[in-house]
């Protein structure tokens, strides 16, 4: 069983996607939920979705960690031609999984109690993001 999830992003952050997963696995009996992301400025997240200081956080530690490519400690990027967000996207998607792995029993993820699935979204501007869902039944 496939399906492609479009979702629309607001620039950048995290972007929760659980509830509408868990609607499409609904009744799908026990087996393997992979999710993928067909962009290389975005990412896949499993985290916490109980106080939105996470995510804000997270998000804040991103900016820190790779700063967009018109900060002074950035320049030594060679790619720029798309706007200074761009390759400091590309870099952000290259430190977050792009692809996550789910167990399903009886229809349901298998995730913790405070646990969500996030789309984390690299660039500035609002994006429309596709991901890629497989589930595949054991037994």
């Amino acid at each position: 069983m496939q399906r492609e999830f479009v979702i629309e992003t607001r620039g950048p952050g995290l972007t929760e996607i659980t509830a509408e997963v868990a609607r499409w696995l609904a009744g799908a009996g026990d087996g393997l939920l992979t999710l993928m992301i067909r962009h290389t400025s975005a990412s896949l997240l499993i985290q916490e979705n109980a106080d939105p200081d996470v995510q804000v956080d997270l998000t804040g530690w991103l900016h820190r960690m790779v700063p967009r490519a018109d900060d002074p400690s950035m320049s030594w990027l060679r790619h720029t031609a798309e706007g200074p967000d761009d390759m400091p996207a590309h870099i952000k998607a290259a430190l977050l999984p792009v692809s996550l792995q789910i167990p399903v029993a009886g229809g349901r993820m298998r995730l913790g109690t405070w646990q969500g699935i996030y789309v984390v979204e690299h660039r500035v501007a609002p994006h429309r993001r596709s991901v890629a869902a497989l589930f595949q039944p054991t037994g």
